[in-house]
C-alpha cells in the first residue's frame, strides 16, 4: 500500500489516524510509520496523511505542489534506511512548502512529526532552516538547544539566521560558542559570521575571522574570500582588498564587482576602468549588472562622458540594455553627466519602469533644475514610496524651493509616510534655506520629540540650520554637547561658516586656528573668504600655508579662495601667482581672477585673462559674461563697441541667453562711455522685464553723469517695484536728499522701516598688530578716541591749507550748514585713517575697508591726506579698490 500526502488544507498529519495494528515484534521506531499522530492539529486542516493507492487534487497550492506530485507517494521500503531517506525527503518538501507560502502551522507541524522520531540533525537542521526564513528565530533557537550534539551546519544555520534578522551580536556569541565546543566551521560558516561582522561594523572581529580562515585552510574558498573582501570594502581597507583579489586561485563575477566597487570607492575611477578591461579581457567574464552599475558610477565620477557611453554600447552589444537595474543606472549616470534629453530618451525606451526608474527621473529632472517637470513627474507614478517623496524633498531643496519642500514634509508627516534620516536631514536643510526663525525652532523641536535628535547626522544639520537662522547661541550650546568619541569636522565647519555668516569674523578664525585638525575644504573655503572680507591679509597667508600642509592644495576650490582672498587683501600677485601654479583651471579659477582684476579697476588686464581662457578653450559661463561685460567699464580707452559685439554675440557664440545680470552690466559699461540716453534706451527696448538690478544700473549712471532727470524717472520706476533689500531703499532716498526734498527722503526711510528693513551702518576698518579696528560716523567708542580726534582736526587743518574743501552736498540730513560740516569731518573713513597714521610706522601704505561706498568728499580728503603725508593710502569700498598717491586716485575719481 503506497502513502499519499494530501496537502489540500494544508496540514501535515490528520488528526484521526486508523487504529494501530496489534502490536508486533519491538521494531525499530523508525519503522512505525503508522503511529504517527499530530495533537491539536486544527479541523479545518483535514487529513493530510491519508493511506490510499491513489493522490488526491491538491487545489490550494497547485503550482507550487504540481512537480511534487510524484514523489509525494512512499513506496513499501526496501530497508530501515530507506524509509528514513524517504521521510526526510518528504519532510524536507513539506518545509519548503511551508516556507515558499509563509505557511508558520505547516511548519510546526512537521515540527510535531519529527519530533516523534529520534533525533536527527538532518532532519532538525532543516527544520531550524525553516524557522529562520520564516521569521521564527525562537522556535529555530529552541529546537537548536533541543539538539544533544549540534554540529557544524545546526550552528551555521542558526549564525546565518541571526545575521540576516539583524540579530548580530547573537550570532556572533554563537560563532564564539562553536568554536569553543570544537565544531570546526566550515566555508559558509565563515561566509555567515563574516555577514554579522559586517552588519555591526566590527572589523577587528573581522580581522580575527581571516586569521581563523588562514588557520582552517578556507582562504581557497572564492566565497569565503568574497565576503572578507566586502568586509574590507566597507572598512576601506583598499590595500587588503587588492592583495586578497591577487592571491585568489579562482575568482568569481563577484570578486571582480567587489574589487572594482572598492576601486569607485576609493575615486580611483582610472584603475576600475582598467581592472573592468581585465575582467572582459583576461578572464573572458560576461559582466552582469551589478558591474555595468558601479562602472557607471565610475565614469560619473570621473566627469567622462566618453568612457560611460562606451559602456552603454558594451550593454547594448551583449543585451543588458533590457535589464531593468541596468536601465536605472543609466539614467543615473546620463543625468550627472549627459543631458536631460539623454535621459528621457532611456527612459521612453523602457520596455518596463519600475518605482526606482520614476524616482530616478525625478531626481534627474531636480538636478537640471527643471522643477515643475519633477513635480508632474511625481503625480504620474503608478507607485509611489518614501525614497520617491525623499527624491522630490531634496529636489526642492537642491533648487532652493524650501516652502515647497515644507509643504511635501507636512504633507508626509499628515498621510503618516515613513520618516527616514534622509527626510528630516533634507527638512532641516530646507529651514536653513527658509532662514526662518520660527519654523526652525519648531522644526528642532519636531526632531528632538520624535527621537531623531540624537542622530549625529541630523544633529549636524540642526546646527548648520542654527547657524543658517540666526540662532548662533543656540549652535553654540549643540557644539560644546558634541559627544568627544563623535568626529566633529563637519560641525567645525559649520560653526566657522556660521560665525562668518552672521558677522562674527573674529570667532570664525578663533575656531579656525584651534580647529585645525578638525576642518574641511569647507572650512578652509569659508575662512579665507572671511579673511578677504576683512582684508586680513596676514591670516588669510597664515591659512594658506595650513592648506599647503594638510594637503589641500590641489582641491580648486580651495585654490579659487585663495585667489579671492589675495586680491580682496590688496596682493594681485599673490592672486596670479596661485592662479599660474594650478594645475587644472576650470571655468571657476578664471571667473575668480577676472574678478580679482575688476576689484582693482584693471579692466585691460581683465580683458587679457579673457583671451587667455578662450585660447586654453574653456568654455565659458553665465558668470563669466558678466565679469567680462563689466570689465569694459574700466579699461583706459573707450572699447565699447567691442563691448556691444560680446553682448549681441553671447547667444550665437557661447549658448548663453542674456539675463538681467548681463544686462545690468552693459547698462553699467554704457553709463560710463555713452550719453545716458543710449543706455536708458536699452533698458526700454529689454526683451523682458527689467528687474531692480538693471534700474539700479541705469541709476548709478545717473549719479555718475549727475542727471537728476533720469534719476527721476528710474527712482519711480525702483520705487514703484517694492524693492526687498534696504541698500535700494536707501539709494532712493538719497537721490530725493541730494535734491532737497527732504520730505520724500524722510518717506522713503519710513517705508523702509515699515517694512522690517534695517540700514547697515557705514563702517570703515583697519587692521593693526592682527587686530581688527572698526569705525563708525562720529564713533568715540575706540579706546584711543581722544588721541584720533586731536589728530584728525590737526590733519582737517593740513588738508585745508592743501586746497581741501569740505563737500557738504554729501551730508544728506536736513541741518544747518556748520552743523553739515561736523558731520563731514568725523566720517568712518577719516576716523581710520586717523588712527593709522597715530600708529603706523611712516612711509608705510595705509589700507582701509570699508562696507559701502566711499563718500565723494571722504574721496576728496584722503587725496589731500596722501599729499600732506606723502603717503600711500588704499580703500577697498563696495565698488573696489582705490589707490591714492600725491593727490591722485585710481579710480579717477570715477566710482
Amino acid at each position: 500500500m503506497a502513502a499519499v500526502i494530501h496537502p489540500q488544507y494544508l496540514q501535515l498529519l490528520r488528526s484521526n489516524f486508523p487504529p494501530k495494528p496489534p502490536p508486533p515484534p519491538p521494531p525499530p521506531p523508525l519503522l512505525c510509520l503508522t503511529s504517527l499522530s499530530l495533537l491539536n492539529v486544527k479541523p479545518h486542516h483535514g487529513n493530510l496523511f491519508c493511506f490510499s493507492s491513489k493522490a488526491q487534487s491538491l487545489p490550494k497550492y497547485p503550482k507550487l505542489l504540481s512537480p511534487l506530485d510524484s514523489s509525494l507517494i512512499l513506496d513499501e521500503p526496501s530497508s530501515t534506511h530507506e524509509l528514513f531517506r524517504l521521510l526526510f525527503a518528504k519532510f524536507s518538501s513539506l518545509l519548503q512548502l511551508s516556507v515558499q507560502c509563509g505557511d508558520t502551522e505547516l511548519a510546526r507541524a512537521v515540527h510535531a512529526c519529527i519530533l516523534k522520531f529520534e533525533e536527527d540533525s538532518h532532519m532538525r537542521n532543516a527544520l531550524i532552516t525553516a524557522y529562520l526564513k520564516l521569521g521564527l528565530s525562537q522556535d529555530a533557537y529552541k529546537v537548536f538547544m533541543g539538539l544533544s550534539c549540534p554540529d557544524v551546519v545546526s550552528y551555521t544555520a542558526l549564525i546565518r539566521g541571526f545575521a540576516k534578522l539583524n540579530r548580530e551580536d547573537e550570532a556572533v556569541r554563537l560563532f564564539m560558542k562553536m568554536m569553543t565546543a570544537g565544531v570546526e566551521p566550515n566555508e559558509y560558516s565563515f561566509v555567515a559570521i563574516l555577514t554579522a561582522c559586517l552588519k555591526c561594523l566590527e572589523l577587528e572581529l573581522g580581522l580575527q575571522v581571516h586569521a581563523l580562515v588562514i588557520k582552517t585552510g578556507h582562504l581557497d574558498s572564492v566565497f569565503v574570500v568574497n565576503n572578507l573582501m566586502g568586509l574590507y570594502v566597507k572598512f576601506d581597507g583598499f590595500e587588503s582588498v587588492i592583495k586578497l583579489f591577487d592571491e585568489m586561485p579562482q575568482r568569481d563575477i563577484a570578486s571582480w564587482n567587489i574589487v572594482i566597487l572598492s576601486m569607485v570607492k576609493e575615486l580611483m575611477y582610472d584603475k576600475a576602468f582598467d581592472m573592468f578591461r581585465s575582467m572582459r579581457c583576461d578572464d573572458g567574464f560576461r559582466f552582469d549588472y551589478f558591474t555595468v552599475s558601479t562602472i557607471l558610477t565610475a565614469c560619473a565620477g570621473s566627469n567622462t562622458l566618453l568612457q560611460g557611453q562606451e559602456v552603454h554600447a558594451h550593454v547594448i552589444k551583449i543585451g543588458l540594455d533590457t535589464n531593468l537595474s541596468v536601465s536605472n543606472a543609466l539614467i543615473g549616470f546620463y543625468t550627472k553627466r549627459g543631458t536631460m534629453k539623454d535621459v528621457e530618451t532611456l527612459f521612453e525606451r523602457m520596455p518596463v519602469r519600475d518605482v526606482v526608474t520614476w524616482t530616478e527621473m525625478i531626481t534627474a529632472y531636480m538636478e537640471f533644475g527643471m522643477v515643475d517637470l519633477a513635480l508632474e513627474t511625481f503625480e504620474k507614478m503608478p507607485e509611489k514610496n518614501s525614497v520617491s517623496y525623499n527624491a522630490l524633498l531634496a529636489g526642492f531643496c537642491k533648487n532652493s524651493e524650501g516652502l515647497k519642500a515644507l509643504k511635501l514634509f507636512i504633507k508626509m508627516v499628515e498621510e503618516g509616510l515613513e520618516l527616514t534620516d534622509f527626510s528630516l536631514t533634507s527638512i532641516v536643510n530646507a529651514c536653513s534655506l527658509l532662514m526662518g526663525l520660527k519654523i526652525s525652532k519648531q522644526i528642532h523641536g519636531f526632531c528632538i520629540k520624535f527621537g531623531f535628535g540624537s542622530n549625529v547626522c541630523i544633529e549636524a544639520a540642526l546646527l548648520d540650520m542654527c547657524t543658517r537662522c540666526g540662532r548662533m547661541t543656540d549652535a553654540e550650546k549643540m557644539f560644546e554637547k558634541w559627544p568627544s568619541d563623535q568626529d566633529n569636522s563637519v560641525v567645525c565647519t559649520s560653526m566657522v561658516c556660521g560665525y562668518a555668516r552672521n558677522g562674527q569674523p573674529h570667532d570664525a578664525i578663533s575656531l579656525f586656528c584651534r580647529s585645525l585638525k578638525n576642518v574641511d575644504e569647507v572650512a578652509l573655503t569659508s575662512v579665507l573668504g572671511v579673511c578677504g572680507t576683512l582684508g586680513f591679509y596676514q591670516i588669510g597667508e597664515g591659512i594658506h600655508s595650513q592648506a599647503i600642509k594638510i594637503g589641500f592644495m590641489f582641491d580648486s576650490g580651495v585654490l579659487n579662495s585663495i585667489i579671492s582672498m589675495y586680491a580682496k587683501c590688496g596682493n594681485m600677485n599673490g592672486a596670479t601667482k596661485v592662479f599660474n601654479s594650478m594645475p587644472i583651471k576650470d571655468v571657476v579659477s578664471w571667473n575668480a581672477l577676472i574678478s580679482s582684476h575688476l576689484l582693482h579697476r584693471q579692466g585691460d588686464k581683465a580683458l587679457a585673462v579673457w583671451s587667455r581662457m578662450l585660447e586654453a578653450g574653456t568654455k565659458p559661463d553665465a558668470i563669466t559674461l558678466i565679469l567680462v561685460i563689466s570689465a569694459y567699464r574700466h579699461t583706459n580707452s573707450n572699447i565699447v563697441d567691442d563691448c556691444r559685439k560680446l553682448f549681441t554675440s553671447m547667444k550665437t557664440k557661447y549658448d548663453i541667453e542674456p539675463t538681467s545680470e548681463h544686462y545690468a552690466a552693459f547698462i553699467g559699461v554704457l553709463g560710463k562711455w555713452v550719453p545716458l540716453e543710449e543706455a536708458e534706451q536699452l533698458v526700454n527696448k529689454m526683451p523682458f522685464e527689467p528687474d531692480i538690478s538693471v534700474w539700479r544700473a541705469l541709476l548709478d549712471s545717473c549719479r555718475i553723469h549727475l542727471n537728476t532727470t533720469i534719476g527721476k524717472r528710474v527712482a519711480k520706476q525702483i520705487v514703484a517695484m517694492e524693492p526687498q533689500d534696504p541698500s535700494t531703499y536707501i539709494l532712493v532716498s538719497n537721490l530725493y536728499s541730494a535734491s532737497g526734498r527732504w520730505h520724500c527722503s524722510n518717506m522713503v526711510r519710513e517705508d523702509m522701516q515699515a517694512k522690517g528693513f534695517r540700514k547697515h551702518p557705514a563702517r570703515s576698518w583697519i587692521i593693526q598688530d592682527k587686530k581688527l579696528h572698526s569705525f563708525y560716523a562720529r564713533d568715540k567708542s575706540h579706546p584711543q578716541s581722544k588721541d584720533i580726534y586731536s589728530e584728525l582736526e590737526v590733519l582737517i587743518l593740513e588738508c585745508l591749507k592743501a586746497g581741501y574743501v569740505p563737500d557738504t552736498s554729501f551730508v544728506l540730513h536736513e541741518v544747518e550748514e556748520h552743523q553739515k560740516k561736523d558731520f563731514l569731518y568725523y566720517h568712518s573713513a577719516k576716523l581710520a585713517v586717523t588712527y593709522k597714521l597715530l600708529v603706523s610706522k611712516s612711509r608705510e601704505p595705509i589700507q582701509i575697508v570699508k562696507n559701502i561706498l566711499l563718500c565723494g568728499d571722504c574721496h576728496t580728503f584722503l587725496k589731500h591726506v596722501s599729499i600732506v603725508t606723502k603717503r600711500k593710502i588704499v580703500v577697498r569700498d563696495a565698488s573696489g579698490f582705490h589707490y591714492f598717491s600725491d593727490g591722485i586716485c585710481s579710480c579717477r575719481d570715477c566710482w
